[in-house]
């Protein structure tokens, strides 16, 4: 018996979703960055990031959409999971995986509306009680932070790791800890109960992102095996 073409476009959309949230589930490293050199990537993406966000803040859109294309060819060729900050209308002509949403940029209706149940949207929180709030939106995962002070958020004051123990009680969705992590204080963090880091300048200013990214998540894995015994 014949599937109406409908059903099987909502079918497909519902299967590449239901395929997008078990990768999610399993990630453990996500490298956020700005306008990048596709190898350094890709160089990350081999040393185990599993998901990449473009965050470019004050370029136009075409300038924007231009440089998402690119990466996510970059990360699709690695199975990675490829992200767009603020704008889902870009990450749907980029055909990116998902948005990310800070707390003033659109809602995360607007957000699903845009861009269907079969792409992830994820939310920044930055205290208890916006991970309660994330808690009743529909959005499929959030970041947590600033853990520590960074300038990649000038002006936004450090929660601690105080709050990646709250996620971690609290968090109905899989959680980042995000703000300062690196390879020595990620097992801190870790500790703390997040399973799941981003990172920015760990990677992007990193002299070999690969190995960078290797030693990250084998410090989140150290972790798991200590939490096991």
């Amino acid at each position: 018996m014949s599937v109406p073409p409908e059903h099987a476009t909502a079918g497909s959309a519902a299967g590449a979703g239901a395929a997008r949230r078990a990768r999610l589930a399993a990630a453990r490293l996500y490298l956020v960055c700005d306008r990048i050199e596709p190898a350094r990537v890709d160089a990350a993406l081999r040393g185990g990031v599993d998901l990449v966000q473009l965050r470019m803040k004050s370029e136009s859109d075409a300038a924007i959409l231009a440089v998402a294309v690119e990466l996510a060819g970059v990360c699709a060729a690695r199975g990675a999971l490829f992200i767009v900050n603020d704008r889902p209308d870009l990450a749907a002509a980029a055909g990116a995986d998902g948005v990310h949403l800070g707390q003033e940029d659109v809602p995360v209706a607007t957000a699903r509306v845009l861009l269907g149940r079969d792409r992830l949207v994820g939310r920044s929180t930055h205290s208890p009680e916006q991970i309660e709030a994330a808690n009743e939106l529909d959005v499929d995962y959030i970041g947590v932070g600033p853990v520590h002070a960074t300038p990649t958020k000038p002006g936004r004051g450090a929660v601690g790791l105080e709050l990646v123990r709250y996620a971690a009680a609290h968090a109905r969705m899989p959680f980042f800890a995000i703000g300062g992590i690196e390879t020595g204080n990620v097992g801190a963090v870790a500790a703390a109960g997040a399973r799941r880091v981003a990172v920015v300048r760990a990677l992007t200013q990193a002299a070999e992102p690969e190995l960078a990214a290797r030693r990250l998540r084998a410090a989140l894995e150290h972790e798991d095996r200590r939490d096991a015994a």
